[in-house]
């Protein structure tokens, strides 16, 4: 989950305190006491740009850094060597080796996924979100049977808005987030591309049937939804539903409850001004 969602939950929690605490005082009861200040507890350091974690069953944490590293670590202690097996990842700027899942029946199948700036076949000059499975090896130093489940199409040049967070439905279907790369913004709101998009596979890579854009014509089968800008955090509910967190420009950031072949706007429709000020498509 990015650190904006988590914020996003603190403040909606504070409110609903402060909602709780007035109704209290309306009911003459005495207003709650303050709850102690946080505190800060190191769980793991020495680690470059890390930027997503999973809990293995022994406790320990799988946490990937975005120059192209995936560690195990124990609470309180450093990271582990490297795990080797990974693909090679174009790291640089926003992209890299971003997140990281376990499938859920790890403990069986040992099977993991991550996403992952790749270059093209072109010199690196454009590049794309893809998303792999793999199996984590017993000794816990390696990744075995790795293949590319997913890829971003078109790959463009540029290092920035990949999005690149998975998620793991109660069916056992998996979403992944992507961005539109920045430049591209306009074609959010095009069917014909990844760009912008949260998209809907299986965890061979097979598209559901239920997918909504499912044989219609130029639109690509994985979409789920359209319109995003940089969904970099997400999570399932208590009910199983799909929110996610786009990154907007200047006063922009959304929370939006995801589904099935909605359109959420990006880049007719915002909240969000260019930077440095100026209006952007609609607004709201």
């Amino acid at each position: 989950m990015s650190r904006h969602l988590k914020t996003f939950k603190l403040l909606a929690a504070a409110l609903l305190s402060g909602v709780a605490s007035s109704q209290a005082q309306t009911q003459a009861q005495p207003p709650a006491q303050p709850s102690q200040a946080p505190t800060l507890q190191t769980v793991v350091e020495g680690l470059e740009s890390p930027w997503a974690m999973a809990f293995l069953p022994s406790g320990k944490l799988l946490i990937s850094e975005r120059p192209g590293r995936l560690h195990i670590a124990a609470l309180g202690g450093k990271p582990g060597p490297a795990l080797s097996g990974l693909p090679a990842i174009a790291a640089g700027g926003q992209g890299g080796l971003l997140d990281v899942r376990l499938d859920s029946d790890f403990a069986r199948n040992r099977t993991l996924y991550f996403c992952f700036t790749e270059a093209d076949s072109d010199g690196g000059k454009t590049k794309g979100t893809a998303l792999a499975r793999a199996r984590l090896s017993e000794d816990e130093r390696s990744l075995s049977e790795v293949r590319v489940i997913f890829r971003q199409q078109p790959k463009l040049t540029g290092s920035g808005h990949f999005g690149c967070r998975i998620i793991e439905a109660p069916d056992g279907q998996l979403f992944m987030t992507l961005g539109e790369r920045f430049t591209a913004m306009q074609r959010a709101q095009t069917l014909d591309n990844h760009l912008g998009k949260i998209i809907r596979i299986g965890k061979d890579g097979s598209v559901p049937a239920d997918n909504p854009f499912v044989g219609r014509a130029s639109a690509l089968p994985e979409i789920w939804s359209y319109g995003h800008r940089n969904p970099q955090g997400a999570t399932l509910d208590g009910q199983g539903r799909l929110w996610v967190h786009e990154h907007g420009p200047q006063g922009g950031d959304e929370l939006n409850l995801v589904q099935r072949g909605r359109n959420y706007g990006w880049p007719v429709i915002t909240y969000g001004e260019n930077y440095g000020g100026g209006k952007i498509g609609d607004g709201l």
